[in-house]
């Protein structure tokens, strides 16, 4: 297909899709003349993963750049293609001081509780640090969390990971297609979960006031 019919099956403008080339995000398609390029169902997927990065999950171009790398390098294994996916998604961390006792607590306390639940998590996966910043903030709004009650978050959520999310992604399929919906099941499911447990806080509020 040409650039024209990319654009109109993406849903992604012209402009966009040059810019895209030109960033090292999309690969070329198979020049046919001067002028005109054929581009195929991969450049679709592609523009889906990119779409995927961008609008979904707010990941910045530089970022983008390091996920498409880790799916173009055939010697990247898939678990760690995915990983690259995952820290791309992390909030960036917030400023610490040097010496932050409070915050160096919280990220010891972090790193105990993964250990204890047995979890396969990379020493610098940025998830250890933004749970740390996490109990920091209810420390200081007066409100510190048990490791009880991170345990209940915890379990919940390899629950949901093992015998849900995991199993929506395409491992033995298109490497793009997989980082694709590991993205959208992340960002989208995660909203999802978030609407759920206001709603379900709702409901309990009226239930135990109600009665």
């Amino acid at each position: 297909m040409r650039i024209s019919q990319l654009s109109a099956e993406s849903g992604v403008p012209i402009p966009t899709i040059k810019y895209y080339l030109r960033e090292g995000l999309l690969s070329q398609g198979e020049q046919t003349s001067a002028t005109r390029a054929e581009y195929g169902p991969a450049h679709l997927r592609r523009l889906r993963l990119i779409r995927a990065l961008l609008e979904v999950g707010r990941v910045p171009v530089a970022a983008i750049r390091k996920v498409i790398e880790a799916v173009e390098d055939e010697r990247t294994d898939v678990h760690t293609m995915l990983g690259t996916a995952h820290y791309a998604l992390a909030s960036p961390p917030e400023p610490h001081a040097a010496g932050d006792e409070e915050w160096a607590r919280a990220r010891d306390d972090v790193d105990r509780l993964i250990a204890g639940l047995g979890w396969r998590v990379g020493p610098f996966a940025p998830g250890r640090d933004e749970l740390a910043q996490t109990l920091v903030t209810l420390e200081r709004l007066g409100m510190p969390a048990t490791e009880a009650d991170l345990l209940v978050y915890a379990r919940t959520a390899m629950n949901l990971a093992r015998d849900h999310e995991m199993g929506k992604i395409p491992f033995d399929g298109p490497r793009d297609v997989a980082v694709e919906t590991l993205v959208i099941c992340t960002v989208m499911y995660g909203k999802a979960l978030d609407v759920f447990r206001r709603l379900a806080q709702e409901s309990e509020s009226a239930r135990i006031l109600e009665a």
